[in-house]
Order: structure tokens, then C-alpha cells, then sequence
């Protein structure tokens, strides 16, 4: 076990984007930027670049289960970030580590991305990989971060407005009423989030920010959140922390790429 005093471990489980705006590679960076040690699993290769992902190569679900084993048993994790999945065989795995950990005792924070489809609109969950998240994966984590049209997918209801948006938070809630869920709302015309916890709804105003610096945005917001739970802060705070994290780094981004570029998850590193 780790010393008191030693940084927290934070677990990524996610896929690899080689232009390191999204997935493993930010997810690290975050951690680092948020005073965390960061530790991953890689679930899937992809080829990807600013201007879009071009193909998606699952890792193997016996390669998966090895690793998350192998990293548990030298280095057990403080809190896990849960990103891409794939497929099914992928969330089997991460469910059946999830209840190894729980049968362990351990209060170990677990916030679930779920990261359904590549903003240029490639599929990243495919139709079983969904069920299965929806049926083994929610009852098992802690925290699930879905934007409007994740939340949509997830629980069937249209999420065209603030109003409709909380009754969907409600029906994912009734099937895993411990989960506190953020629905985020970035790309929305008013960009705020929403928290729904212990059955009360909690609204992050957020900023608009015109940029092409939006690649990654959900990966490095679910990455900050776990990052605040894992110093302490309450969900609500940690989830303001995590908003204004992400708000900052896509300020501070500097244009790279012919598409959506990638925002400077370093800013925070003396920022924060």
C-alpha cells in the first residue's frame, strides 16, 4: 500500500489517441497537471488526428484483464478514470476488475466517461459494448459524465432542453441511484453543466469560449474530476474544479492542427 504521503494514484482505463488531445495520452497529462500519478490500460488503438478518428483496433480483452491485474497488484490505484470502451468483451473486463475491487473493501472513487462516438461522429461503443455498460458497468461506478447525446443514448430520452436533460439524469439515477451524475454542456448554447446528486440538481455556470481548441474537452473534464475527488473535494467542488479547469485550458491552448486542436492541459500545473 502506499504511504500516506505519496501522490494518489489515478487509474486510466481508456483508449489511445495518438494527437494526444484525448484519451490515454491526455488523461496522463491531466493527471500530472493535478498533482496525481497516473497509471492506464490501453483498450484501444486508434488512428486518429484533429481533423477526425480514421479507424478504431480494440485491444484484446485477455491483454486488458492482464494489465488491470498486473497494475493492481504492484500498483493498486486511488481512484479510476474509465474512458473508451469498444465493445462488450472491454466491458466485461473492466466490470469484472471493478467487483474484484469493490470485494476488497476498498473506497476507491470511479468515474465513468462514457465515450460513445468521436465528435466527427466514428463509432466507439459498439451496440452490445452499450447494453453492457448500461446493465454491468453503471451499478459499479461512482461518478458517469455523459454529454447530452451520450445522456440521450444511455437512458432512451430526448435531451433537447435543461428540463428534459434533468429528466434523463433522473432515469439513469432510478437505475443506479447511489451514481451522482454531471451532465456536461459545453457545446450547447449556454454551456452549462448539470450535477445530479443524492437526488438534488446542481447547475455549473459555465463560459462560452469561441476556440477550435475542443478535442478532448470530455476526457480532460471526467480526468479533473477524478483528480478533485482524489485531494478531497466533494462532488459538487470537484466538479466546479474540473469545469474550470477544462475553461482554462482551452484558453490557454495555441492553434495546432487542421481541426479541432488540442486545448494545454499543462496550464494548471502552477495555475491550480
Amino acid at each position: 500500500m502506499s504511504p500516506a504521503h505519496a501522490r494518489p494514484i489515478a487509474f486510466t482505463v481508456a483508449g489511445f489517441d495518438p494527437s494526444s488531445g484525448a484519451g490515454i495520452t491526455a488523461d496522463l497529462a491531466v493527471f500530472a497537471a493535478q498533482g496525481c500519478f497516473g497509471t492506464s490500460a490501453i483498450t484501444a488503438l486508434t488512428v486518429q488526428s484533429t481533423t477526425g478518428v480514421r479507424r478504431v483496433e480494440p485491444t484484446d480483452a485477455t491483454l486488458l484483464r492482464e494489465t488491470l491485474a498486473c497494475l493492481h497488484e504492484d500498483l493498486p490505484p486511488t481512484g479510476i478514470k474509465i474512458g473508451m470502451l469498444a465493445n462488450a468483451q472491454l466491458v466485461s473486463a473492466v466490470a469484472d476488475y471493478l467487483r474484484t475491487l469493490r470485494a476488497e473493501g476498498r473506497a476507491v472513487p470511479v468515474v465513468l466517461d462514457p465515450v460513445v462516438a468521436s465528435s466527427s461522429g466514428c463509432s466507439l461503443l459498439d451496440a452490445d459494448g452499450l447494453l453492457a455498460l448500461q446493465r454491468d458497468l453503471l451499478p459499479l461506478v461512482d461518478m458517469v459524465t455523459p454529454n447530452t447525446e451520450e445522456l440521450q443514448l444511455l437512458t432512451g430520452q430526448p435531451c433537447g432542453d435543461e428540463p428534459a436533460i434533468r429528466a434523463a439524469m433522473a432515469v439513469l439515477c432510478a437505475e443506479a441511484p447511489h451514481v451522482s451524475v454531471v451532465a456536461t454542456g459545453g457545446h450547447r448554447p449556454e454551456p452549462n453543466d448539470v450535477v445530479l446528486q443524492d437526488g438534488a440538481f446542481h447547475v455549473l455556470r459555465g463560459q462560452k469560449i469561441v476556440t477550435r481548441a475542443t478535442h478532448g474537452t470530455g476526457c480532460a473534464f471526467s480526468s479533473a474530476l477524478l483528480c478533485g475527488l482524489l485531494h478531497g473535494n466533494d462532488v459538487i467542488g470537484a466538479a466546479e474544479r474540473a469545469k474550470r479547469y477544462v475553461e482554462g485550458a482551452m484558453l490557454a491552448a495555441e492553434p495546432l492542427g487542421r481541426g479541432k486542436g488540442p486545448m494545454r492541459l499543462n496550464w494548471a500545473s502552477t495555475a491550480l
